[in-house]
């Protein structure tokens, strides 16, 4: 088989990344201590890096480092500082999600390929395009995915010359990866920012199906249907886990080398996977893939279920049989141990060690040798000077002056053991640029000959001013029974579109031609059919402008020449994602995130011409799945999620945590199953802390998410928000007090907290 099949590793911390060098793997991901979603990993020092760089190369094994949160304003300075050192070090890849890298990342530090993130949340063939277009050099798409979509999405990656990569084994989230906001809203722990709290794993009071963990999934595993993701020329399978440890990465690892290897060379699968029962896992299931969404994905314990599936394995029983077989499985985990710490033992990430001799004599050049030790391996080069040294008692050449000249090699790649001047006759001079330029040969040659990449300093970006002073108010309805609206304001008046449409239906096509004035909002989730039918839309009913939380419906809309506003879901936080949004064809503006702060807000620079909105009230989406919130909960007769469920099913519930906080899952017809706050997002703070910098504030007038909260009088509230933004003092003040009355349920703690 000539398909390369790239074996892709999770290093939560140094150990981890030996396991899964020695243990096959082709690549391994990492985070260092800064700008990395997996906080709670151990996490590696950049000096660690180099040394797991040098040991990775060794054995033929790429890293890429996960850059893979959403980037604040005050972090750009120290990101570029991170940056800057990046590009001189042999990383093979970066991972990202905020957009604003890219364009960064482009534009000053060219020779670092981008990969984008799982957070992107990448599910359709648009997307495919934009990633493209913004630079890059692969993608991994969404756990999400079926094996035909995968197949599908590979080959328009192809096309593009962009890589896929599957995850394939470890932990699933339930909602999808980058539309999880669960932690940051109870918590202020932003899954975009690496903090998550895992509220799917929580205990919860027990539901009416009978669940007290009823967001709780099994962990993946594709492990037998390697076949399968060949086929669909899927390049890299990739492994989750940056906080399990080196036993479990060792074994995982091995056990997918170990059938990767056979499949390739037989056709045939290892079909015992026993081994990866061994270690931390929650029962496997491979239903994502499979495309059968059933309740067996879920399981009602969010912990190890290793001893379990020995008891059951063995049919373990009586209370010595259970004891035995628990003996016997610890025996097992503490043999892994056992090799793994013994294997990992021989590998060194230790520093390269370096010696600087410097020689000379009158009438003779400076010579400079460099001798290097990395293991056993031993390295001497020269560098010489261009000119010859001259006698100079009066200005002879100081030996500290060369030591505070060269002490700068003592650094993340080498460790400077000595500085010897034995060799060097005293009263000698040489001219400083000629040292200056004989430091550049030695930084080249210990650059693997290559000269490093003089430090990029922070641009300071221009922050343009509004065309309109006045901030305007939008807002967004999700029925066409809410067209009353309209003839009440001339506030802008999106309407909602769901996730699924019926194949060939044309009702939302001829809602928006029935009321040119609604502008069609695009949701963040578009997968398969649901968004060629959204392109329909599009193409139909050639809207002058449009909203979309989805970057595939935005490449689109560029190359229809439709202008498009980057929604709030498109996590916007930093002035370079402002810059990419406006690169791309057609892009008027973007929503700002509402995780961030009004620190966090304030000194955004909004690009020329540009149009800036702000949320201020609206439903808080604390997650979306595609899989049902309501098997688990109150029940469901049908064995598996269905097309037409996501058409017709409008069920709604609340669950309630252990702390008696509930929140409502809602499912609207056409949309996939959410869940959300029990507070609504109001405020009205950020109306006086920003209105010169929001061209226009927002407010959500759908029911959806309401739960069992009071439904408001619309018409009132866009009285009331219209008061607020432009009215004179007293009538902002007594709007607002009214407007505190009215919605009683509500926080902006995210406002005040930030990320």
């Amino acid at each position: 088989m000539s398909q390369k099949i790239e074996l892709l590793a999770p290093g939560g911390s140094v150990n981890a990344i030996k396991a899964a060098i020695i243990a096959g793997a082709n690549a391994v991901y990492c985070g260092l201590d800064t700008f990395n979603a997996r906080n709670r990993a151990t996490n590696i020092s950049f000096d660690e890096l180099n040394g797991v760089l040098r040991l990775a190369h060794q054995y033929g094994c790429e890293v890429f480092l996960t850059l893979n949160i959403v980037i604040l304003e005050h972090e750009i300075p120290a990101l570029f500082n991170l940056l800057n050192k990046l590009v001189n070090t042999s990383i093979d890849g970066i991972i990202v999600q905020d957009l604003g890298l890219f364009t960064l990342v482009n534009r000053y530090f060219p020779t670092l390929n981008i990969h984008a993130s799982t957070q992107l949340t990448t599910h359709n063939e648009g997307q495919i395009h934009f990633l493209s277009n913004l630079g890059a050099t692969r993608v991994n798409l969404s756990r999400e995915l079926n094996l035909a979509e995968i197949k599908q999405l590979t080959a328009i990656a192809h096309q593009q010359k962009l890589l896929t990569e599957i995850f394939v084994h470890g932990a699933l989230c339930i909602a999808f990866s980058g539309q999880c906001y669960s932690s940051s809203v109870s918590v202020g722990n932003s899954g975009n920012r690496g903090r998550c709290s895992q509220a799917c794993r929580d205990e919860y009071e027990i539901t009416a199906a009978g669940n007290k963990f009823p967001l709780n999934l099994k962990d993946n595993s594709a492990y037998f249907d390697l076949p399968q993701l060949v086929d669909a020329g899927v390049d890299s399978l990739k492994i989750e886990g940056r906080i399990k440890g080196e036993n479990y990465v060792h074994t995982v690892v091995d056990s997918w080398r170990k059938q990767i290897d056979k499949f390739v060379e037989t056709g045939k699968l290892i079909d015992d996977n026993s081994s990866l029962y061994k270690v931390f896992n929650r029962d496997f299931t491979n239903s994502f893939l499979q495309g059968d969404l059933t309740k067996e994905m879920f399981i009602d314990n969010p912990r190890d279920h290793s001893f379990d599936h020995a008891n059951e394995k063995n049919n373990a029983i009586s209370v010595v049989q259970i004891h035995d077989t628990q003996q016997t499985l610890a025996a097992e985990k503490n043999a892994i141990r056992e090799l793994v710490s013994e294997k990992i033992s021989r590998l060194n990430t230790e520093k390269t060690t370096l010696t600087l001799e410097f020689s000379g004599a009158e009438n003779a050049p400076l010579t400079i040798t460099l001798k290097t030790q990395e293991q056993d391996q031993k390295n001497t080069q020269t560098v010489n000077s261009s000119i010859v040294l001259k006698a100079n008692k009066k200005l002879p050449l100081a030996i500290k002056d060369l030591e505070k000249r060269f002490k700068s090699f003592n650094n993340a790649n080498y460790a400077l053991e000595k500085l010897s001047f034995e060799k060097l006759d005293s009263g000698l001079s040489i001219p400083f640029k000629e040292l200056t330029a004989m430091k550049k040969q030695v930084a080249r040659l210990l650059n693997n000959n290559q000269a490093p990449i003089v430090p990029v300093t922070v641009p300071k970006l221009t922050k343009h001013i509004k065309l309109n002073q006045q901030p305007s108010l939008s807002l967004l309805i999700s029925e066409e029974n809410d067209a009353y609206l309209q003839d009440l304001t001339k506030a802008d008046i999106y309407f909602k579109l769901p996730e699924s449409f019926k194949k060939n239906d044309n009702k939302y096509i001829n809602i928006l031609l029935r009321n040119p004035r609604f502008i069609p909002w695009f949701p963040a989730v578009l997968i398969g059919k649901d968004y060629l039918e959204a392109v329909k839309i599009l193409e139909q009913v050639k809207p002058p402008h449009i909203v979309t939380n989805n970057t595939g419906i935005a490449y689109m809309a560029g190359k229809l020449n439709i202008d498009w506003l980057a929604g709030p879901l498109l996590n916007t936080t930093n002035s370079y994602a402002l810059l990419t949004l406006k690169a791309q064809k057609n892009c008027l503006g973007a929503f700002v995130s509402n995780e961030i702060n009004r620190q966090q807000i304030r000194n955004i620079a909004r690009p020329e011409n540009f149009k800036l909105v702000y949320s201020i009230y609206h439903p808080i989406l604390m997650m979306t799945s595609r899989q049902c919130f309501f098997q688990r909960t109150v029940g469901c007769n049908k064995p598996s999620i269905e097309d037409g469920c996501m058409l017709k099913c409008e069920k709604a519930t609340t669950i309630t945590n252990v702390k008696g906080v509930s929140f409502a899952i809602d499912k609207q017809k056409g949309g996939y199953p959410s869940i959300y706050n029990h507070e609504q997002f109001l405020n009205t703070e950020v109306i006086d802390d920003f209105s010169h910098l929001f061209d226009e504030f927002f407010i959500d007038l759908t029911d959806i998410g309401s739960g069992s909260k009071a439904k408001q009088d619309k018409a009132l509230l866009i009285k009331l928000f219209e008061q607020h933004i432009s009215g004179e003092a007293n009538a902002k003040i007594a709007a607002r007090t009214q407007l505190n009355n009215i919605i009683t349920v509500s926080t902006n703690a995210q406002y005040q907290q930030g990320l």
